[in-house]
């Protein structure tokens, strides 16, 4: 079984490793969840391969105080990244991509026709996605990126910046946390309708989506989110979003991250793969069998611990079937459902 994947952030961990994408792409490093023999291993056709600018010394200076999880929380956010500190961490990702592709096991797709080719042909699928558009200074910046392949944008990360305001990482919380999207924010939203580049809400305010409904007139997606009526973390999606992503014919793919799975919010590696059936029951009950995929978010989270790595992604393949779900519904959720919704988002 293929699987198309809606979110993952390999290409962060490769520039942070300081190693060369193709190498680590092709042969791994035993780090992380991806790279080219597990991809193989766990039936990945493809996915969303997205840029992401970290906080500069989040995470990696030893004075910076470690998360803490422990629910209920509400962790601050840096600042804005600014533009030119932005630029060159971007850059050097989609960078990191283009070597992926010049190996031969890996295609950068631009249409749908070129999903379905890259994959028909045994090829990695990768749809370069930008999460957070800090890297992005105005409307001929983001013609460039297209040119360089960009077709998934995410307009904020969980970060305030000049184009709206991310939901925080927070639990228990709504994610209607406060204003929408600036008039900056919507003017991209409106660029990248004309150039057919998808709109990721995920990390979007509940007002913010509000104002991406309002203003596009493609499909409502949310590549990696689960059910904030199972787990009621600010990053899941209420009911309410959920009808509305439905209304436009849309999709949601479904986030592994299992702090985002459990009731309790708990951020701790313990089998997962009922709370991940108990998700999509939900979704598939309000979105309907076409709006329903996964975007496991490998390498930006921790996993349960029956997936794992990319690999444990065939364990839910088969825990579906075991579910009840019918081959024809296992294929949609599995890549079917992603390819469409590009399809009627880029228009070919």
């Amino acid at each position: 079984m293929r699987i198309f994947d809606g979110h993952n952030d390999m290409l962060q961990r490769v520039v942070a490793a300081g190693a060369g994408a193709a190498d680590l792409f092709l042969n791994g490093d035993g780090t992380g969840h991806l790279d080219l023999p597990r991809m193989r291993a766990g039936g990945f056709a493809g996915g969303f391969f997205a840029i992401w600018i970290p906080d500069p010394g989040y995470d990696t200076d030893a004075q910076h105080p470690a998360p803490d999880w422990t629910p209920p929380f509400r962790l601050d956010l840096p600042a804005e990244i600014p533009h030119d500190t932005a630029l060159p961490s971007a850059f050097a990702q989609a960078a990191a991509l283009h070597a992926m592709e010049r190996t031969g096991e890996l295609a950068i797709c631009r249409s749908a026709a070129d999903l379905r080719g890259a994959m028909d042909a045994g090829k990695i699928a990768a749809v370069l996605h930008m999460e957070g558009a800090e890297a992005i200074r105005d409307p001929d910046a983001l013609f460039l990126w297209h040119a360089l392949g960009l077709r998934s944008l995410g307009p904020v990360w969980s970060r305030p910046t000049r184009h709206g305001h991310g939901v925080p990482f927070a639990f228990p919380s709504s994610p209607d946390t406060g204003e929408g999207l600036t008039p900056a924010g919507q003017a991209l939203v409106r660029d990248c309708n004309a150039l057919r580049i998808m709109i990721d809400l995920s990390h979007l305010n509940e007002q913010g989506c509000n104002d991406v409904a309002r203003l596009s007139d493609a499909p409502l997606v949310a590549s990696h989110s689960g059910v904030h009526a199972i787990a009621a973390s600010s990053r899941n999606l209420t009911d309410r979003q959920l009808r509305l992503i439905a209304d436009s014919g849309g999709l949601v793919g479904l986030n592994f991250a299992i702090g985002f799975l459990r009731p309790d919010g708990r951020r701790e590696a313990v089998p997962g793969i009922e709370l991940m059936l108990r998700h999509l029951d939900h979704l598939l009950g309000l979105l309907g069998e076409r709006g329903v995929a996964l975007g496991s978010d490998f390498d930006g989270a921790l996993m349960p611990s029956d997936i794992g790595d990319v690999t444990g992604s065939a364990r839910l393949i088969e825990a579906m079937r075991a579910h009840g779900y019918g081959e024809d519904l296992v294929q949609r959720i599995a890549w079917r459902n992603w390819v469409d919704v590009l399809e009627r988002t880029w228009g070919g």
